[in-house]
């Protein structure tokens, strides 16, 4: 007689609170954009303007990330059984989203200085972009704790670390000016921030598409999960597997097992529990045990709480 044994494994993250965090560097920013465009446009000075524009989009994407994060936390509904945590990912692509149209206004007035120049004041943009190396740098280092833990944390740190370079290269910009009087350095220097942008920006948005779509996530290499599964004692073959990201931190897995010797169903589900979230990172699993190819199953279906000590809870 075939048997179904089903392994459903519910990891209930408690993520550090990056409320603080979030809160702190949109202020920050928010105060800084606005000191770049005035003394921009004192200055007359577009890497200031090019800089205020992409950090305007940063600020957005840092609301997007902060609300995600917080929808994140919502518990499921009949709804929505999953609750609310890809809205993660989406964030993720709206703020890839956001820093194109930036790039894209970057590119054209850069263009349209260096067919049109206009004067610069060096000593300005010199003393606002160290500003802001210091602030860019300040909101960047409250996001390292969660940087390894969660794409959208991670994703936030990235961009404000990348602001700080980019500011840096704003100094530089100001200093060739204020030695050499040539003009034109600005909108090069503009040209030079929209491509290191755009670099960063083309890995954010290919990862949060494909995530969006239910794609293996990138640190996941699907034939190393497959192989491991199929080296386990007992298991036969392993089919149907699908391996997608519930939110930018949390991966889930089902699989179908055919197993010679499903009495060891049981110890195989614990060794899967923790493997699979040693190896891999995956946070929820779903596994069914088969006895033969024809999918025959058992009766008996398991759930493991990572937060119970592992322990199993069994409907016959």
């Amino acid at each position: 007689m075939g048997h179904n044994d089903s392994s459903h494994r519910h990891d209930h993250h408690h993520p550090l609170d990056f409320g603080r965090a979030f809160a702190i560097g949109i202020t920050l920013n928010t105060v800084f954009i606005a000191m770049e465009v005035f003394f921009g446009l004192k200055g007359n000075s577009l890497a200031l303007l090019a800089d205020a524009g992409h950090n305007f989009s940063d600020v957005l994407g840092l609301v997007l990330a902060w609300g995600a994060t917080w929808l994140s936390r919502w518990h499921p509904t009949d709804r929505f059984t999953y609750g609310f945590r890809k809205s993660t990912i989406l964030a993720a692509l709206m703020n890839a989203l956001l820093l194109l149209v930036a790039i894209g206004g970057i590119v054209w007035e850069a263009i349209s200085r260096l067919m049109n120049s206009a004067s610069a004041h060096g000593p300005t943009i010199i003393w606002v972009a160290a500003a802001g190396v210091v602030i860019n740098t300040a909101t960047a280092l409250l996001f390292i704790p969660g940087r390894k833990t969660d794409l959208n944390v991670r994703g936030a740190y990235l961009h404000m670390a990348a602001d700080a370079a980019i500011s840096a290269g704003v100094v530089v910009a100001g200093i060739l000016i204020a030695i050499t009087g040539i003009a034109v350095i600005d909108p090069m220097i503009s040209l030079v921030v929209a491509a290191i942008i755009f670099a960063g920006t083309w890995g954010l948005l290919r990862e949060s598409l494909y995530m969006a779509i239910d794609a293996v996530p990138e640190n996941i290499n699907p034939e190393e999960v497959a192989r491991f599964l199929s080296s386990l004692p007992t298991v036969r073959d392993v089919h149907h597997l699908h391996i997608w990201g519930l939110s930018t931190s949390d991966i889930a897995l089902t699989a179908h097992m055919i197993l010679s010797r499903p009495d060891e169903g049981d110890a195989l589900l614990a060794h899967l529990h923790d493997e699979l979230h040693h190896r891999f990172g995956i946070s929820h699993a779903t596994i069914q045990f088969e006895l033969s190819e024809s999918g025959i199953c058992l009766t008996k279906r398991c759930t493991l709480h990572s937060g119970s000590n592992g322990k199993n809870e069994c409907e016959r």
